[in-house]
């Protein structure tokens, strides 16, 4: 026996430009040279991100600040927000003595 036909066709495969374009790439780079990859949808608050961070690095949030382009980013902006428009963004942060 054969299997059934698919109901997908090799276009409805292929990713979505829309989706794609909805997402970011971004880097966390930390001042000692560690970088943590993530992908996000532009409408995502940061904080989800930041939040994320801190618990993959075993940081406390309120011990570090997350900079863009020298200015410093709060949890409820949004990369859009912030003008994260490039596929690929690097996002530092400074630990609070």
């Amino acid at each position: 026996m054969s299997a059934p036909p698919s109901s997908l066709t090799e276009e409805d495969k292929k990713p979505n430009d829309q989706s794609s374009a909805a997402h970011i790439n971004l880097k966390v780079k930390g001042q000692d040279g560690n970088e943590v990859f993530f992908r996000i949808k532009r409408s995502t608050q940061l904080r989800k991100l930041m939040t994320a961070y801190c618990d993959r690095q075993s940081v406390e949030f309120n011990s570090i600040a997350f900079l863009f382009d020298g200015r410093r980013l709060r949890g409820d902006q949004t990369p859009d927000e912030v003008s994260l428009l490039f596929p690929f963004c690097i996002l530092q942060f400074y630990y609070f003595c």
